[in-house]
Parts: structure tokens; C-alpha cells; sequence
């Protein structure tokens, strides 16, 4: 039995501790914007674009205001519309697709693999036709997908290959940042991410100028010259007190990812019970653990019984994209994808922030490994 009965509750994702330690450096940072007022776009999305972009080891960072907007906007900067398709994992969260179908253009969805619950690129090709224009590969969960594979396949059919790094802040791909082995990646910054801004934000990150450009048009109205318009645009730009608030964070974010990090290593070494399985780690993965997801069995009894222990864990996701009812119209069934709908009835995400002290971290694996199910 546990070791340690805690009488505070451990939730999945707590941003309270966070937030207090770097209280009156966002405060600072707020009463700057306020200052200048400079509350959509200006410098202070500038500076954060800059710093998010070496970061990235990347030429340009485009800010925009959240995760959604990144995807609609890549793929509209990539000419993508009516008629064409655009592989997709079916094992990822629902904005992956959106970014797809504002264009007009098809979803494809692809299998994840049993192990990883990455995007399975053995199975990519048999879905590729003579309208597939691009592939979305997902840094789920803050574990880069395998990238020289989808590399490869794009090569191979001249696709374009486009990064969905909303949830990998810092993960690296053999020791290199993910946001410049697509075309573009696209971020999201919503609160809960490993960074977060004060409020809904998002940012594209590209090593060519070119799509730079045509992002800073299409964020602002379809315009780079106030008030006129060269094609039909969208009002999505950076907040300035959003990018204040992200350019304060980003300094620490290397801090907070290596204590997930850190977390993440106890779980995977600690966690001995049989009845939980891990996701697997390629050598060439350097995940930054924006989830810790494991699978089990009988997943409302390990909710019970967490819950009964006062851990409170999340869940990451509980229907795959092709059997969502918004794309019933595709035509999918259940079995298309076995491995997502698998995922999707068992997985069950840990406690991960950066927060968690080393007692609460022990408490939780001692819950876990205790656990049995009848």
C-alpha cells in the first residue's frame, strides 16, 4: 500500500505554483504594455517573436492568437483549399484536423503506432492519392514524432511536411529543436502548455522568408500596409500583453521542461505495475512531457481509484479524430484506425508540472504500483 496518504490533492495540471513564483516579474511585464499600449501586435509580440524563434533555432517566429489559428494559417500559407487532402494522425487533439478542414480541404487519418502513439508512417502511403497536398506530423504529448520517416515519404510524393508542435515547447529530434524540419510548425501557447501565456495565444515558427511574409498578411487582415488589403485575411494576431507574458516565461521554460523531465524519469523507472503500460521513447525523442499518458485496462476503476487517493488524473483523448461525430460525413468506422481507438478507451494522463515536489512524485508511483485491478 502507499507509503504516504497526502491530504492535499495532486491534479493533473496545477498552474497556481507557477504562476506565484513569477508573479510580480508578469506584473512588471503587464504594466509595460499597459504603458505603451501596445495590446494587439507591437513590440512587445515582436521581442517574443524573436526570442521564441532563436529558441527554435529557426529564421522567423509569426505570432498569432492561438494554437487553431497557427494550423488555419499554415495551411492557407501553403496555397492548401478545396479538393485537396492533407494526412493526419487520427491520435491527436481535434485542432490538428480544424486547421485542415477551414480550408476546405480533406483530413486523411492515419493509425498510431501501438508503442510510441505516434503517427504510424508504415501506413501513411496507402493513404496518399493524387490530391494529398501535405502531412501533419504531431509532437503528441511533447514526444517528437519520428521525422526522418515523414520526411522521407514527403520527398518521395512532393508533399509538403508541417509540424504540430502545440504541445512540444524545447523537445529536440536528434539534439534539434523541433519548429524547422517542416516547412512550418505551428505552436500553441494556450495557459496549460509547458508555455503558456496569461490568455489564448499561438505562433508558427519557418526557416523561409517567403511564408514569413504571406503569415504576417494573412494574421492581419490581409494587409502589411494599414488599411490596404492584398488578399482576404483574418484577424488573428498576438496580444501584447500575451507576448509580454510568454517572453517572461520563455526564460524559464528550459528550467520547468528539465523538472518534467526529471518527473518523468522516476514514473518510468518507479512505476512497476504490470498493469500500466508507458508510452515507448525512441532514442532519437527528447520529449518535454507536456502529458505523462499510460494505458490500462479498466480505466474508470484507475480513475476510482485515484480519485479515492486524492491524484486526479487527466484524459488525453477520449475519442480519435475519424470517429468524432463532426467528420461522420468521411465515412469512417470503427476498426479504421485500432491502435488510436485502443489509445483513445485506456489512456489515462499522470500528474506532470513543473511543480510537483519529489514527495508528491513518490506518492503517486506508491498509488500506482499498489493498484490492482480486480
Amino acid at each position: 500500500m502507499p507509503t504516504l496518504a497526502l491530504q492535499e490533492k495532486i491534479p493533473c495540471l496545477d498552474l497556481k505554483g507557477q504562476h506565484q513564483q513569477i508573479k510580480e516579474e508578469i506584473f512588471e511585464a503587464f504594466e509595460k504594455v499597459y504603458n505603451d499600449t501596445a495590446f494587439s501586435g507591437g513590440p512587445f509580440v515582436e521581442e517574443f517573436e524573436k526570442n521564441f524563434a532563436a529558441c527554435c533555432k529557426t529564421n522567423y517566429a509569426v505570432g498569432v492568437n492561438n494554437g487553431t489559428s497557427a494550423l488555419h494559417l499554415a495551411m492557407l500559407a501553403l496555397g492548401i483549399g478545396v479538393g485537396d487532402e492533407v494526412i493526419v494522425p487520427a491520435n491527436t487533439f481535434i485542432a490538428t484536423a480544424w486547421g485542415v478542414s477551414y480550408t476546405g480541404a480533406t483530413p486523411v487519418f492515419v493509425d498510431c503506432t501501438p508503442d510510441t502513439w505516434q503517427i504510424d508512417a508504415s501506413r501513411i502511403e496507402e493513404k496518399i492519392s493524387s490530391r494529398t497536398k501535405a502531412i501533419i506530423g504531431v509532437h503528441l504529448y511533447g514526444q517528437p514524432f519520428d521525422v526522418e520517416a515523414l520526411q522521407v515519404i514527403c520527398q518521395k510524393y512532393g508533399l509538403y511536411l508541417l509540424e504540430d508542435a502545440a504541445q512540444a515547447q524545447g523537445a529536440t529530434y536528434n539534439g534539434i529543436p523541433v519548429g524547422g524540419f517542416g516547412v512550418m510548425a505551428c505552436f500553441s501557447f494556450y495557459p496549460g502548455k509547458n508555455l503558456g501565456a496569461c490568455g489564448e495565444a499561438g505562433g508558427i515558427t519557418t526557416n523561409q522568408e517567403h511564408y514569413y511574409k504571406h503569415l504576417l498578411s494573412l494574421r492581419n487582415h490581409g494587409s502589411t500596409v494599414r488599411y490596404y488589403h492584398d488578399e482576404i485575411g483574418f484577424n488573428m494576431r498576438m496580444g501584447g500583453l500575451e507576448g509580454a507574458s510568454l517572453s517572461v516565461k520563455l526564460k524559464y521554460l528550459p528550467s520547468w521542461n528539465n523538472r518534467r523531465k526529471e518527473i518523468a524519469k522516476r514514473y518510468q523507472q518507479e512505476i512497476t505495475n504490470e498493469q500500466l503500460q508507458l508510452q515507448a521513447k525512441p532514442d532519437w525523442a527528447e520529449s518535454i512531457y507536456h502529458l505523462f499518458v499510460v494505458t490500462t485496462a479498466d480505466r474508470e476503476g484507475l480513475f476510482k481509484y485515484l480519485n479515492e487517493h486524492n491524484i486526479f488524473p487527466g484524459l488525453h483523448y477520449p475519442v480519435p479524430c475519424h470517429l468524432q461525430k463532426a467528420y461522420s460525413h468521411l465515412g469512417y468506422q470503427e476498426g479504421d484506425c485500432p491502435h488510436a481507438e485502443y489509445l483513445a478507451s485506456h489512456c489515462v494522463s499522470l500528474p506532470m508540472y513543473a511543480e510537483l515536489t519529489d514527495e508528491e512524485v513518490a506518492y503517486v508511483i506508491d498509488v500506482l504500483n499498489a493498484y490492482r485491478n480486480a
